[in-house]
């Protein structure tokens, strides 16, 4: 766009308004004057003596003392008076890259219609206007900080008027002077315009907050990725507003975006499913699971662990993710569900739903806490399937439920220990010592004791040895592990419609994980230290994780079993292995009974049922009978290196990938820049003419593109950002008023818990307490009272000079 010099209305005076100040004696107020064509050249001539060495605005005091700026800027960037530009846009970016080179910001004003067209429009520096708050005096009593404010009824601007019949707009009036300092060079990036944020601003803070990085700390991270804050578009300010304007634009439509993203996603993506409750309008229920949840289900949903996770959104509903444990022995999610409260009739409707989502089937065996609605919602529901409570959370509360007089003997807690972890004794063997420990150490009558041997059948190892993978999961502790991971990600501040995008970062987290091991098991060799057949076909069928663990078996059966003579009968051989173990001596016999027509084998300790893979017992008559393969039947599908399809490991299936098409494109480019700036940084020469290449790029496109598209269509940026358009209506709102055991602010402290913190010495009481300097009550009271002391002081004063 050409610019011609300003020529027109020279012969015009130019009104200045001048900034109210009060002189030396406490004179008038200076108002406003006429500055005619001869008294702005002399200023004009004083501007360039009184500043020779300012390049970027000059200063005058006209005749009756007040001062004036000019900003010093180019003839070729000034308004024309007189000037039409094709479009508002095109003014409204003339008078911003002006008011850029000038220093200062700048912000519509005066929108002037006639039968509803616009007719005139006014762009006004952004310190015009009077001050219109509070009495000083009042603010200076609340806060000295809040007696700051910006406007001096600055009368700089441009009055532009709309050409009939047009879009164009034609400037008629450019008033060059301010009443006021303009900003430097250096500070620039202070202003207003410099601090509005671009895209990928916003996207970063968006990004930065699904891994629990907040505003303020993303603000640090991108200062030191750019080398220091000046370099940072916007301040902590800044930050912390585009986090507040996307809660703002998700508002009260929180659960019904979820709602609408989870109906797209069952109708465009394969086999995902979604259900929910809603009472009178307000979600109370949520479950979802997609087609890799499903195939990992399939495929490892024997054993499943569910526990309820509070404080990760700002509605205090509980999210209840399912756990299990996949053929690399790491953590793996079936689904996922939010509800309203923890009853019997909310977690029955959560495992119908999982249920339903999996075609029926159930698993094997479910382990949880001893939550009682979870368990009676688990025998109503899960009827096939064996319930084990958490070991952990019983044996926990050992220390409590147990006198420390009585736990202070090192051979009771060992002995209870040592019992109840055992997986190898069957439950005669079990009651029978559990009596005898009982009884020595005079613990009969303890109730809760007895209360927990009444439901052993439940939580004791020993109880579960037939069942299939018993021994994969005896605690919640995976399960709490897994949700642990989720809360890494996630905020008890998120709306559901964040917490829903952490989740999926998580679940992709998880399922890369899966992926990288998936590839290193098919991509890489293990290194075999028995060198035999077998064990090479180990490391063939199974992961690396779980090949480890069978080599391990190979290993301590050449090395700990003592092989005797086998009792044959019919066909089948029994063979008698004494293991012996180098730390502890003798462990014990196993029995192993083997038919060498079918290859069908088992052993007293019951490993294989327990955990998947075969003993050292097993191994160790494979080694005697010459057999080179681990029979198929005794290749379980769980640990299979095959065991799910490969689509599971697609691209289209990776949960938390951006398929954007404009987001991948903006990666690359940025990706492409970053390599060619990493390959010339020690090419001084090549990289100027790089970064010349790039800046006269960016040029053209500034002068294609000049107007910023989030300034006119923030809404378009945020649905962008959030993957998902604001709905015209709202049908399901978010709950409210949500209170549960792990969902307020507050909890309970324990006694052990009590016991165990650390009292620590107080620099101001010289105690030791649970305070410190900052919050000792004697303080608190000293200050009290010299508070109460100074306010009767000032009493008195205010009398005794009343009644002077």
């Amino acid at each position: 766009m050409d610019i011609i010099p300003i020529q027109c209305q020279i012969e015009e005076p130019i009104q200045v308004v001048h900034e109210e100040l009060m002189d030396n004696d406490g004179g008038e107020e200076v108002g406003v004057e006429e500055v005619g064509v001869e008294e702005r050249g002399d200023q004009r001539d004083l501007l360039e003596s009184h500043n020779e060495n300012s390049s970027h605005n000059q200063s005058y005091t006209s005749p009756n003392g007040t001062r004036y700026w000019l900003p010093n800027v180019d003839d070729d960037l000034k308004p024309v008076v007189g000037r039409i530009y094709p479009t508002w846009e095109d003014a409204e970016t003339m008078y911003k890259l002006y008011a850029d080179k000038a220093g200062f910001d700048t912000r519509l004003s005066t929108i002037k219609r006639h039968k509803g067209v616009i007719t005139n429009r006014y762009i006004l520096c952004n310190r015009a206007g009077i001050y219109r708050g509070k009495d000083i005096d009042t603010l200076i009593k609340k806060s000295p900080r809040s007696i700051n404010y910006k406007v001096t009824d600055c009368q700089a601007r441009v009055r532009l008027k709309a050409v009939k019949g047009t879009p164009s707009f034609q400037l008629y009036e450019f008033v060059e002077s301010h009443n006021h300092g303009l900003v430097a060079d250096e500070n620039k990036d202070l202003t207003r315009s410099y601090r509005q944020l671009d895209f990928s601003d916003h996207e970063f803070i968006h990004k930065a907050r699904l891994v629990s990085i907040g505003a303020t700390r993303a603000y640090r991270i991108q200062s030191a990725l750019k080398g220091g804050h000046h370099m940072v578009r916007g301040t902590k300010v800044e930050y912390t507003n585009s986090s507040r304007i996307v809660k703002a634009f998700i508002g009260d439509k929180d659960a019904q975006m979820v709602l609408n993203t989870m109906n797209g996603r069952m109708k465009n993506l394969h086999n995902y499913y979604f259900v929910y409750v809603a009472v009178k309008g307000e979600l109370r229920s949520l479950f979802w699971a997609d087609d890799v949840a499903k195939c990992n289900y399939s495929a490892f949903g024997d054993i499943l662990a569910f526990d309820a996770t509070y404080k990760t959104n700002m509605y205090g509903m509980i999210f209840v993710p399912f756990t299990g444990v996949d053929h690399h022995k790491k953590c793996v999610t079936f689904g996922a569900g939010l509800l309203h409260n923890e009853t019997i009739e909310s977690y029955k409707w959560l495992l119908e739903s999982f249920l339903e989502a999996h075609g029926n089937k159930q698993p094997t065996l479910v382990l949880s806490d001893q939550d009682p609605a979870m368990k009676q919602a688990i025998s109503i529901v899960l009827t096939k399937s064996v319930h084990r409570l958490c070991m952990w959370h019983i044996m926990d509360k050992l220390r409590l439920k147990v006198s420390k007089e009585r736990l202070k003997n090192e051979e009771l807690r060992r002995s209870i220990h040592k019992l109840v972890w055992n997986v190898f004794i069957d439950p005669p063997t079990f009651e029978r010592k559990w009596v005898a420990l009982m009884t020595k150490f005079k613990l009969n009558d303890h109730d809760w004791l007895k209360q927990m041997y009444d439901i052993r059948e439940q939580w004791v190892p020993g109880y579960f040895r037939d069942i299939p993978m018993c021994c994969l999961m005896k605690t919640t502790s995976r399960c709490e592990s897994s949700n642990a991971s989720f809360k890494v990600n996630s905020s008890p501040s998120n709306t559901l419609v964040q917490f829903m995008l952490c989740f999926e970062l998580s679940m992709g987290t998880q399922r890369e994980k899966q992926r990288v091991l998936q590839n290193k098991t098919i991509t890489t060799t293990p290194r075999y230290r028995l060198n035999t057949p077998i064990e090479q076909h180990a490391g063939y069928v199974y992961t690396r994780d779980i090949f480890f663990k069978v080599q391990k078996e190979m290993i301590k059966s050449a090395t700990s079993c003592m092989i005797g003579i086998p009792e044959v009968v019919d066909d089948t051989k029994v063979y008698l292995i004494h293991h012996k173990d180098k730390r502890s001596g003798f462990v014990g016999r196993f029995k192993v009974s083997i038919n060498l027509i079918d290859t069908t084998v088992s052993c007293s300790c019951m490993l294989y049922t327990r955990i998947g893979y075969l003993c050292r017992h097993v191994f160790s008559v494979f080694r005697m009978e010459n057999i080179d393969k681990i029979p198929d039947h005794y290749i379980s599908k769980h640990w299979d290196t095959y065991a799910l399809p490969n689509s599971v490991y697609s691209i289209e299936n990776r949960i938390g990938v951006d398929n954007n098409e404009k987001s991948r494109i903006r990666i690359e480019v940025v990706d492409d820049v970053q390599k060619c700036l990493g390959r010339l940084r020690d090419q001084n020469e090549r990289l100027n003419a790089f970064v010349t290449k790039i800046k006269e790029l960016n040029k053209e496109i500034f002068e294609e593109f000049p107007h910023n598209p989030n300034h006119r269509n923030q809404k378009a940026m945020i649905e962008e950002l959030l993957q998902q358009s604001q709905p015209e209506q709202v049908c399901i709102t978010a709950p409210k008023g949500i209170k549960n055991k792990g969902s307020g602010k507050r909890r309970l402290i324990g006694a052990r818990e009590k016991a165990k913190k650390k009292k620590r010495l107080c620099s101001y009481c010289g105690k030791y307490a649970n305070h410190d300097i900052r919050n000792c009550p004697k303080k608190k009271e000293e200050e009290a009272e010299n508070q109460n002391e100074t306010d009767d002081e000032s009493s008195f004063e205010e009398h005794d000079g009343g009644s002077e």
